[in-house]
């Protein structure tokens, strides 16, 4: 059995935790300084070392260096160190690893927590095993979609997946605001917009027509979703949101270390 071991039990560290709980053949067991853990709790990072064959460092991208330079007395080729810090690059991983071990970047979403998230995992480091790789994806496809990508790409995938949930947010609460504007109630707007997008993105995955045909379906000639639509290309809304992850990309580049 296999214990997986999380450093930093904040939402994204105990949605995974809360996500493997019903794996067969993982033991669960965590490190909070709050004390606020959702499996078996230790007492320390390096006890959390000690025990773990997987250690997910799921604290602020500030202190993902004094946290592995903590643990890595404790650290064998036999473990590996799962980064969720966005930001915090392979180079780094390894040096403040001391190479003890191998080390993996991953860049999750919020989704996660409700079991639809998008991991995206940085397999490069030379000294990971094909066994270790294969067990990490078996579990996080507990989670959500896994997609492995080189390091390279994990700026854009940053931008797009890991920001990507506030852009939808943003998007539901415009809806939801234009619903109170129009009369409906609050309770009712907020319900109705979530309900839209929860079942367009359904039609979305289960429908054989691409993106742009399920939408011109909803389009009527001189209707009221054209001149919606049409509003929203005078108004260069898909140059905007275009431009607004790029703008996430370049700020993600910026943060790198």
């Amino acid at each position: 059995m296999n214990t997986f071991g999380c450093i930093g039990c904040g939402n994204m560290g105990s949605a995974i935790l809360g996500g493997l709980e019903s794996q067969k053949n993982i033991s669960l067991i965590g490190y909070d300084p709050s004390g606020n853990v959702p499996c078996t709790a230790c007492d320390s990072n390096i006890e959390l070392a000690q025990q773990a064959d997987f250690i997910l460092l799921a604290v602020k991208p500030d202190y993902v260096e004094t946290v592995l330079e903590d643990i890595q007395p404790a650290l064998t080729k036999d473990k590996v160190i799962i980064s969720i810090a966005a930001g915090v690059s392979m180079e780094t991983l390894i040096k403040h690893s001391g190479g003890n071990c191998p080390v993996i970047r991953c860049m999750p979403n919020t989704p996660a927590m409700v079991g639809e998230g998008i991991f995206a995992f940085c397999f490069e480091d030379p000294s990971l095993t094909e066994v270790q790789q294969t067990a990490i994806q078996t579990m996080f496809k507990q989670l959500g979609q896994v997609m492995v990508l080189p390091e390279s790409k994990f700026n854009a995938f940053t931008a797009i997946a890991g920001c990507g949930p506030a852009y939808v947010l943003y998007f539901i609460e415009a809806v939801t605001e234009a619903a109170v504007s129009v009369g409906f109630h609050r309770n009712d707007a907020t319900e109705m917009a979530i309900n839209l997008f929860k079942g367009t993105t359904r039609l979305a995955d289960e429908s054989d027509h691409h993106l742009s045909v399920l939408r011109e379906m909803v389009c009527s000639p001189a209707g009221v979703t054209i001149a919606a639509v049409n509003h929203m290309d005078r108004t260069a809304i898909r140059g905007n949101i275009i431009d607004s992850i790029f703008k996430a990309q370049d700020r993600g580049v910026e943060m790198s270390k």
